[in-house]
Order: C-alpha cells, then sequence, then structure tokens
C-alpha cells in the first residue's frame, strides 16, 4: 500500500454539482464559522471568524502542481473539505496561481458568513464559480440549523453576500440546505425566498441530506417535496442535485492514496467510492478491508449502508 501523501488536494470525485472535481482543503479539519446540523464532516472542533494562513500557500501550490502537471480530465478544482475555506488568508493567492498556470475552472464552496468583509470578498473575485450557502433567513432558524460563531450577524451575513454578487463576474449559486422541520415551513421558506431574491444569485441549489449529518435526528427530503419548495424562488432558476454523468478519471494517483484523502474529509460508503473515483466495487472493498486490517479506516453503518472513515 502506497504512503498517503496527499496533505490538502482529495480526489477528484464524481461531485453531485460540479461534475468531476478535484478537492482542495486548506484548513485544518473542522475549523469553521459554524456547527451546522447536519455537516457530513462532524461537529466543529475550533469555531473561530480568525482568518490566517492555517496551511502553507507554499506546500499547497506545490500539491497541486504535482496533480495538474499530469493535466487530470476533471471538470473543476474545488475549494471545500472539511472546514470554511474563505479563513484562509491565502485562498486568493491559490486561486490568482492556478488561473496564471493552468486551464481549469475553479469553484469555492463557502458558507458565505465572511462575505461582508471587503478582504475576504476580494480573495475570490478570480474564481469561476463561488457557492456560498444561506440555510435560514430568521434568527430563530439560523441558531437551531447552523449554531454560528457568536461573533456573525444574519443580517450582515446576507448584505455580505449580495453585496459579492455584485462585485462577482463569474458565476454565483445560492445554496440552501433543507432541514426538515426548521427551515421547510411556509414562514421559513416565504424568509428564504425573500433573502435569495435581495441576493439575486444566477441560481438557487436546494441541497438534502446525502450522508450522515452531525446530528442524527437531521432527515433527508425527497426531490418531489424539493421541487415544491423551488416554486418560492421564483422566477430565479433553481437546480436539486442529482447523480452526475459517469465519467472515467485520468488522475495517476495510487488508488489507496484517493480513498484515503476522500474519507478522511467525509465519510463513504464502497459504493460512493467506487462511483466516485470510477472503480470497482470489489476492488475498492478489498483496499478497504486492508486498510481495516491495518487499523487506518473504520466504519460505522447506517440506513443507507456501511460509511468507512480515517482513524
Amino acid at each position: 500500500m502506497s504512503n498517503h501523501t496527499l496533505q490538502y488536494c482529495f480526489g477528484p470525485v464524481q461531485s453531485r454539482r460540479l461534475g468531476v472535481s478535484l478537492g482542495v482543503d486548506i484548513v485544518p479539519h473542522k475549523t469553521c464559522t459554524l456547527n451546522c446540523v447536519y455537516c457530513e464532516c462532524g461537529k466543529t472542533t475550533h469555531i473561530t471568524t480568525k482568518a490566517q494562513e492555517y496551511v502553507p500557500v507554499a506546500g499547497v501550490i506545490a500539491e497541486l502542481d504535482k496533480i495538474l502537471s499530469q493535466q487530470p480530465a476533471i471538470d473543476v478544482i474545488t475549494f471545500s473539505g472539511s472546514g470554511e475555506p474563505t479563513l484562509h488568508s491565502g485562498i486568493g493567492t491559490i486561486i490568482d496561481y492556478i488561473k496564471s498556470n493552468y486551464r481549469y475552472t475553479i469553484a469555492v464552496l463557502t458558507n458565505g458568513t465572511l462575505l461582508w468583509q471587503k478582504d475576504v470578498r476580494s480573495r475570490l473575485y478570480n474564481a469561476d464559480i463561488v457557492i456560498p450557502s444561506l440555510d435560514a433567513a430568521t434568527e430563530h432558524a439560523f441558531k437551531k440549523i447552523c449554531r454560528p460563531s457568536p461573533e456573525l450577524q444574519l443580517e450582515k451575513i446576507i448584505e455580505g453576500i449580495a453585496q459579492f454578487k455584485k462585485e462577482f463576474k463569474g458565476l454565483l449559486i445560492l445554496e440552501i440546505f433543507i432541514v426538515p422541520g426548521i427551515n421547510n415551513t411556509t414562514e421559513e421558506l416565504n424568509a428564504l425566498a425573500d433573502a435569495a431574491h435581495f441576493i439575486n444569485p444566477d441560481r438557487v441549489q436546494l441541497n438534502y441530506l446525502d450522508r450522515p449529518g452531525t446530528e442524527k435526528w437531521v432527515q433527508s427530503v425527497d426531490v418531489k417535496t424539493l421541487q415544491q419548495y423551488a416554486l418560492y424562488f421564483a422566477p430565479i432558476p433553481v437546480d436539486i442535485p442529482g447523480t452526475p454523468e459517469y465519467r472515467l478519471l485520468e488522475l495517476r494517483l495510487p488508488l489507496e492514496e484517493m480513498i484515503l484523502s476522500t474519507i478522511e474529509r467525509r465519510p463513504s460508503t464502497v459504493e460512493d467510492l467506487a462511483y466516485s473515483l470510477s472503480k470497482d466495487n470489489l476492488l475498492v472493498q478489498q483496499i478497504l478491508d486492508e486498510m481495516l486490517k491495518q487499523g487506518v479506516v473504520e466504519y460505522f453503518d447506517e440506513a443507507r449502508g456501511r460509511f468507512y472513515k480515517k482513524i
């Protein structure tokens, strides 16, 4: 088995939203401004609003060079992972480097909580796609779903996303994660729709639970129900993430390394990994079984299947 050498990049994986995506994770595990009940990466262990160089910019760039020099057949490079990427003060430098040296689409998945700060907004200007989330537009729902840092104010967050939309030249997609029983009432959906129309994104994305969330009580939502919720946001186009088109990946990294770098950030089933990495289920299972023997990974069972995660 190869050594796990990837520190900052993971995948590429078949993203439900963006196609074949190479992930870039630039903050320590669960360093975030929020502690969302649905987060598939687990509870936030370091809640903060302070931006700093959490991992070395030079190290991230060197790892990206190692991967991108192979000219992998990916659709997008996505800043996401197990924390809030805009907390890294050097994210703009990394984005600018990729743009200057490679021809890949760059996406940033952010909770949007720091976009009220001008310097944070400016770091994202050269990205192609920015997907900020807004899971609630009332204080009650915001605190119950997102469990934010006490320094954050919902009104400023909404205003910050709206200001970024005015300044940003790329595609802005507003992601709304539906948590049944909290933000799917008529009152909450109307408030979210009002906020969305104020922000004026290019599209709205209604997301839902696909992997186990932080809190066991969070439930998923069926597609037909989400289609009904989408009517609240008209005339803004609304997307509901589905199964992406299957594509073979051409990134020549050891499969063990790709599996570990993925489940280190989000628990996955054998089927998830086999699909996202374009590999046979049996092969993925054999590698995971060997990792179990070596004490590298562990698993837990949920309704959708057996999920593996890195120890």
